[in-house]
């Protein structure tokens, strides 16, 4: 058994690039979907458990107790950490070659199902990314791939997880595509699309081909599609408001509570507070979604808006917290809540007027948020169409996610995935300057062929080294540490070259430059353009502490630049 699994990985690590992304994009695929169906499970079985308790007066303490099993799970059993999870798959195929821990294929699904189960405002899709992703990336790993195909088939993983939780392939292959992956090339695809097909299968396997949010037949008309454009002016107010609560909440109580601990059992009780009085916003809140699009959900305006709002904030005390969970399920409950929000609101005010029902206005709700909080339109609109069975309705949901989009982006630049690692210095998004000049190490653009002296060298000596040298500069050392003091440069010295007096009374160290700009071997490459730009220099020396390792030039890094670029556009 050894023996024959030992050759088939032999076989497999030398196969073609594609072959190679087939044939793994079908296990991650299969393992992925397997921890989706298992989280699945077990939240529902853990939910099944402690909804038997609800509505009585103690389950406020639920989700406090809940968050804060969840943060010493994370922080001191598996030291991982809480939030999205999706920021650190996006960390990883944009700075880390696709590399992901092993221990993230389960740690995040135990700290979301207790987070969920216990009452917390967020949705099982992000733990569920980060398991995928793991997954991939270990698969990866294991049969030797190269960074590229490693990177494509770690987002396979992510959108596997997403195609079986979903039932959903497409909106896994376009969620990966648009937002982990942020390219759309061949290489990447070919892993991506096997991988959520098989997920998609897994799920069906046990769960059947269901639409997790069915609804009648739903006939659009113009009315419709010119209130959709209202819609999208609400949907994009509360995408904005979402994302600032989410950043404002996280930073509010790291600042208020010094203790982890203390702040997740704070911030969880806040939550069991909020959700004491309003039921409908704990845990994911797939049900209310269900009721609003099955006609059974029948609350007063006020109360629809006051629903809206509270989600938010239990969301965002949720995770600020330190609760594991994503934004998908909190995004697609506020969405449907504002869409049967804003078709009472208009029918109130124009009561003459024929609309397609509440249900229309929920379904785009849902894609204008998702696409809005995102910054993913395709991701919005083609999860709504599979999760819903949505296509009567194809027109206004691409109408409010690309309108819902262009407007947020005027209020926030970057997604709620984005934000954190844009503030981090942690994304670099591919064919960008920032991504290649990444790709790109200091120690590939060194130039050593330098000749290095002494501070206590005459000129005179230095005449006969100027002639061996091909460059017109010279690093001044200290002979017996190492240390780098400075640069002579060939036009600095040469009234002095052509009078014998002086020749012979200067030494290096009168005429070297001390306050020269340098850099560290350890530095970026953006960071080291930044330094030519502000002093104007061709040239800078490069140390490692504070010995001299050689000179990196503009030119150089131009150069591997446009090389660098060819090579990924090949790709």
């Amino acid at each position: 058994m050894k023996s024959a699994f030992s050759k088939f990985r032999a076989l497999l690590v030398n196969l073609d690039p594609r072959a190679q992304s087939i044939i793994i994009g079908v296990l991650v695929g299969v393992f992925s979907g397997f921890a989706a169906l298992g989280l699945n499970l077990l939240l529902e079985e853990l939910s099944h458990e402690l909804n038997r308790f609800h509505g009585k007066l103690y389950t406020v303490l639920f989700p406090g107790i809940g968050i804060f099993l969840t943060v010493i799970y994370l922080k001191y059993v598996v030291h991982d950490f809480g939030g999205h999870g999706v920021p650190e798959v996006i960390h990883s195929v944009s700075m880390k070659g696709g590399k992901l821990k092993l221990r993230s294929v389960i740690s995040k699904l135990l700290a979301s199902m207790i987070t969920i189960a216990s009452g917390g405002s967020a949705g099982p899709e992000a733990p569920v990314v980060i398991s995928g992703a793991s997954i991939g990336s270990n698969v990866a790993s294991f049969f030797k791939t190269n960074d590229r195909i490693k990177i494509a088939v770690t987002g396979s993983g992510a959108a596997a997880a997403i195609a079986s939780i979903f039932n959903a392939p497409l909106a896994g292959i376009i969620f990966t595509m648009e937002v982990i992956l942020g390219e759309w090339t061949t290489i990447n695809l070919l892993p991506v699309a096997i991988a959520s097909a098989t997920g998609t299968i897994i799920s069906r396997i046990f769960n059947g081909n269901q639409i997790p949010f069915k609804h009648q037949l739903i006939q659009v008309g113009i009315n419709d599609i010119l209130a959709t454009v209202g819609l999208s002016l609400l949907i994009a107010g509360l995408a904005v408001v979402f994302i600032k609560s989410l950043k404002w909440f996280n930073y509010l109580m790291g600042k208020f509570f010094k203790s982890i601990l203390v702040r997740a059992l704070s911030g969880g009780i806040l939550v069991g507070i909020v959700t004491l009085f309003f039921p409908e916003i704990r845990s994911e809140g797939y049900e209310v979604i269900r009721e609003i699009i099955g006609g059974e959900f029948t609350p007063t305006l006020h109360i629809l808006l006051i629903l809206v709002f509270t989600k938010i904030l239990a969301t965002s005390l949720t995770l600020g917290a330190g609760g594991a969970g994503g934004v998908f399920a909190p995004s697609l409950v506020i969405g449907s809540i504002s869409g049967f929000f804003y078709y009472y609101f208009i029918t109130t005010i124009f009561p003459e007027a024929q609309f397609a029902g509440p249900t229309m206005f929920a379904l785009t709700g849902m894609a204008g948020i998702l696409s809005g909080t995102l910054h993913a339109p395709l991701t919005g609109i083609f999860l709504i169409v599979e999760i819903t069975g949505g296509y009567d309705v194809i027109l206004p949901l691409l109408l409010i996610s690309f309108l819902t989009v262009t407007l947020v982006k005027f209020f926030e630049k970057h997604s709620i995935y984005e934000f954190e690692l844009i503030a981090k210095g942690h994304l670099l998004r591919p064919r960008t300057d920032a991504r290649i000049l990444s790709d790109i190490k200091v120690t590939e653009l060194l130039e050593e062929d330098v000749i290095r002296i002494s501070p206590d060298l005459c000129l005179s000596d230095l005449v006969p080294l100027i002639k061996k040298s091909k460059r017109n500069y010279f690093p001044v050392e200290n002979s017996k540490s190492g240390e780098y003091l400075g640069m002579v440069f060939l036009q600095d010295i040469k009234e002095y070259l052509f009078d014998s007096n002086l020749l012979h009374s200067i030494i290096v160290e009168e005429v070297m430059q001390k306050e020269l700009a340098k850099v560290s071997i350890y530095d970026n490459l953006n960071y080291i353009l930044e330094t030519f730009e502000k002093t104007n220099a061709w040239s800078l020396p490069v140390l490692q502490g504070e010995k001299f390792m050689g000179l990196i030039s503009k030119a150089t890094i131009l150069d591997h630049y446009r090389k660098e670029l060819k090579a990924q556009t090949d790709n």
